[in-house]
């Protein structure tokens, strides 16, 4: 085995793990928990994403630091111009994330400990959007990795 290949194995689990649980979160988790009532609903939520969010922040360190690896294993300047824009991409997506864990999450939280449900709705409404943009991000480099453009 070389070591692209592990770097390839470790960079695509990360993408796995963070894109499908948001396709998940977003697909299947949302629609089944607007059946419940708000206090429910959003104490609900608060626990998936406390556990979903701290997975995100390994699989992007694992995502950068494997995508980077990969990158200097051939020179950047030699990289194909689709894999600096997975970069990009994949940065501005970590940007948005990170938008999320120091803004509405933190409100979301904090709205669910004091049973402030209208304040922790409009957290979680931020939070839902910016998984969303991020999740067509997260599908559009998913596509440009295989749909032959990336090389």
């Amino acid at each position: 085995m070389k070591l692209h290949h592990f770097l390839l194995f470790i960079h695509l689990a990360g993408v796995v793990v963070w894109v499908g649980g948001m396709a998940f979160a977003h697909f299947c988790l949302r629609p089944a928990a607007l059946a419940l009532p708000p206090a429910q609903r959003l104490g609900l939520w608060r626990a998936v994403l406390g556990r979903f969010f701290r997975i995100v922040w390994v699989a992007i360190a694992v995502i950068v630091v494997s995508g980077f690896a990969m990158l200097l294993e051939v020179g950047f300047a030699q990289a194909p111009r689709s894999w600096h824009v997975m970069a990009a991409i994949g940065l501005l997506m970590a940007a948005i994330f990170a938008s999320i864990w120091f803004g509405p999450w933190r409100a979301l939280q904090q709205a669910v400990a004091a049973e402030s449900w209208a304040q922790g709705a409009q957290a979680l409404n931020l939070i839902r959007q910016r998984v969303t943009l991020n999740l067509v991000l997260g599908t559009l480099t998913v596509a440009l990795a295989t749909l032959g453009l990336a090389y």
